[in-house]
């Protein structure tokens, strides 16, 4: 069991009295304030508190950190107010112990919803000092040691839920020691008959295996003499949560498992890494594509290391780790090893990586519309494969496997993301829908009035990206929805004979209170979003009783004008693909806005006569956006005469956006050309070129059947 006075020997080591004597008091005033207490196993509250500041002793945690840790339950708990904390210990400590709290013991409807909001607070929390989630590690590190006294499903729910978001954040922050020995307790508690049996079966193993790894172990170091290099060998042992993984990942048995060893060579500088990597390979084959150079190239928690595998003695794999002392402690103790090298904190790569990324979760955070979306985001980027590519400065940046241009544009900023337009991958143009190598140099080109698209959002992989896509639509969809909606409501009241100025405020307050809406805006929004028709809202507004003497169909309804650049509010029916001349009509769809059709289009002959639902529309005279077009065109089998279509589409000035022949017979085809065109005139254009070719015997408009 722990006690003060081991933990103050402990702490000698790297802390000044006077800290000692702080974190003393800290435990004292928790001991108080736990007084009576008792945990489940029956022993006293305050040797919890006690074990979490052991847990961050081993890290060789700040005095802060440690205080914190001792009164890490003293607000939640025992009644004590933040107020009577922040008296105490000053704010610092208080903040962490608030921040602590926050992450504990929340309860929601579901739970996907709990883990999504937890996920939420731990990020608030993080963001603001990032020892708050070590001490929420440490706590949850103890409590998963002390299972034993929980009833199974409550330990089994426990373990899971350290698996899906403690254990990943111990990861990403490179907590190596932290997540292995998490993984292990959580393995015991989930599927504890299993662990059991490979942990016998991997006992015995051992005892077959000692003399070969005497030998290759011996082997090693012998070369490293020879090669005049100081180093540590330590053989590798695997974790019983790694080997049941890869045995039920990769369909392995425990004996193809157990025949590859693993040694760690541990030196003192970067050159010698390398020179242990040459002396290594002369030793033993390497095997081809299985090196790894994460010393250069450091992972995203700023773990650095060379990796080889080997062919040894009778064929049998070799796993080889190289790296420094303090790579060796960035790896075990991730971010923490910024208290245990001190002084070279601010040039520790992996720090600031690690804090690079707690900002990045705060700005997922504002943008995410609920904590569901939030923790979508967050996956993504807390279980990377990572690529590595260079912007044209040379400089590197990392993107999970599978990320495009777009990932990459959102990567150097927001403003960058927003308004990129293309990008040459290795010098040479490319789609921003491309996905990126490792290794290749990416250059975005942006435009000053250029913005985010929609379809965007189905290929980019990265959360930041995929959150500030949906956060640029969701504001850019609000003022368009408005600005169509004020449209369709002047239009609705100009039937009436009225204006948007005949409406007073008493009336809006009314509809907002019947509504349920907060502002006028908002009631537009949802006229121009089709979740609202126009013409009710026009005369609730107007007379503000569903028992209205204005009688909608003595006006005569006058049209509203379509431009073809309202955005992603209005859009125009795939069905009949309607173009400035026809005759068009508006239906007002819930969630999508304003559809346009043509008058003669089937679908919408059901709500033609609704007043309510059916739009009158015209085009606007000043028109100069493109639609698409679908001409179905029966021809002559012949060489060249696809070729020929297209020349005469451009010679029309209009543009193909898609071609495809489907065969009837030897002699006669149909062609279906999908070309852009800026309304009936220019489409008469381009048919009366396309009749001049010879061979073209029939040109068809022709309407889809969805």
């Amino acid at each position: 069991m722990p006690t003060l006075d081991s933990l103050e020997e402990r702490l000698a080591q790297y802390l000044s009295p006077s800290q000692i004597k702080q974190v003393s008091r800290a435990y004292y005033y928790a001991e108080q304030a736990h007084e009576g207490q008792r945990r489940r196993s029956g022993e006293p509250y305050i040797i919890h508190p006690l074990a979490v500041a052991n847990i961050l002793a081993d890290m060789n945690l700040d005095h802060q950190s440690l205080m914190a840790a001792m009164l890490h339950d003293v607000i939640e708990d025992t009644g004590i107010p933040k107020s009577a904390l922040a008296k105490q210990f000053g704010d610092v400590v208080t903040d962490l112990v608030d921040g602590v709290s926050k992450l504990t013991n929340i309860h929601f409807e579901s739970k996907e919803e709990q883990q999504a909001e937890n996920f939420q607070k731990m990020a608030m929390a993080m963001a603001k000092d990032i020892r708050v989630i070590l001490v929420k590690l440490a706590d949850r590190l103890h409590n998963l040691r002390t299972l034993g006294s929980l009833r199974p499903e409550k330990r089994r729910r426990i373990a899971r839920e350290s698996l899906d978001i403690y254990v990943p954040i111990a990861n990403r922050l490179g907590l190596n020691d932290i997540r292995v020995e998490m993984e292990e307790l959580c393995f015991e508690a989930v599927y504890p008959m299993r662990s059991g049996l490979i942990a016998k079966a991997v006992k015995a193993a051992r005892g077959h295996r000692s003399e070969m790894v005497d030998n290759i172990s011996s082997a090693v170091r012998s070369k490293l003499t020879e090669a005049n290099i100081q180093a540590r060998v330590v053989g590798r042992e695997k974790h019983l949560s790694s080997i049941y993984n890869k045995m039920r990942e990769k369909r392995k048995s425990l004996a193809d498992i157990m025949d590859v060893y693993g040694f760690r060579i541990i030196t003192d500088s970067v050159d010698d890494c390398y020179r242990i990597l040459g002396a290594m390979h002369a030793l033993y084959k390497p095997i081809p594509g299985r090196f790894k150079d994460y010393i250069a190239i450091p992972k995203t928690n700023g773990y650095q290391s060379l990796h080889t595998t080997l062919i040894g003695m009778a064929g049998v794999p070799i796993e080889i780790q190289i790296r420094t002392e303090e790579m060796e402690a960035m790896a075990n103790h991730g971010i923490a090893a910024h208290w245990l090298y001190k002084s070279e904190s601010d040039q520790t790569s992996g720090t600031q990586r690690a804090r690079q990324w707690v900002q990045n979760l705060l700005e997922l955070q504002k943008n995410a519309g609920s904590p569901i979306e939030f923790v979508e985001h967050v996956k993504v980027d807390l279980f990377p494969e990572e690529i590595y590519v260079f912007t044209p400065k040379g400089k590197i940046l990392e993107l999970p496997a599978g990320a495009t241009a777009v990932d990459f544009a959102y990567a150097v900023h927001t403003d960058v993301g927003n308004r990129c337009i293309a990008c040459r991958i290795n010098r040479q143009l490319a789609p921003l829908s491309a996905k990126l190598q490792n290794g290749q140099t990416v250059q975005v080109v942006t435009g000053p009035n250029s913005s985010p698209n929609p379809a965007w959002l189905n290929f980019v992989v990265t959360g930041k990206a995929r959150s500030n896509i949906r956060n640029y639509l969701k504001n850019q969809r609000r003022s368009e929805s408005v600005s169509l909606g004020e449209r369709l409501l002047n239009k609705a009241l100009n039937d009436l004979g009225k204006s948007i100025s005949d409406i007073d405020q008493q009336h809006v307050d009314l509809v907002l209170k019947e509504t349920g809406l907060e502002t006028f805006d908002d009631i537009l929004e949802e006229i121009g979003a089709g979740n609202r028709m126009a013409p009710i809202l026009a005369r609730r507004l107007l007379v503000a009783n569903k028992d209205t003497d204005i009688d909608l169909d003595a006006f005569e309804q006058s049209p509203l004008a379509i431009r073809g650049t309202e955005g992603l509010i209005v859009s125009f029916a795939k069905c009949c693909s309607p173009i400035p001349g026809d005759a068009i009509v508006g239906h007002s769809s819930s969630g999508r806005g304003l559809v346009v059709h043509t008058e003669a289009c089937k679908n919408v002959e059901e709500f033609r006569d609704n007043q309510e639902k059916c739009v009158i529309l015209s085009w606007d005279k000043d028109i100069d956006s493109e639609f698409t077009v679908d001409l179905k065109v029966f021809l002559e089998n012949r060489r060249g005469i696809v070729v020929e279509l297209a020349s005469a589409i451009n010679q029309a000035d209009a543009n193909v956006e898609q071609i495809s022949v489907e065969e009837r017979d030897a002699r006669l085809s149909v062609t279906h050309l999908k070309v852009s065109v800026q309304g009936r005139r220019h489409l008469a254009r381009v048919i009366r070129r396309l009749r001049n070719i010879h061979g073209v015997n029939k040109i068809v408009r022709s309407k889809n059947k969805d």
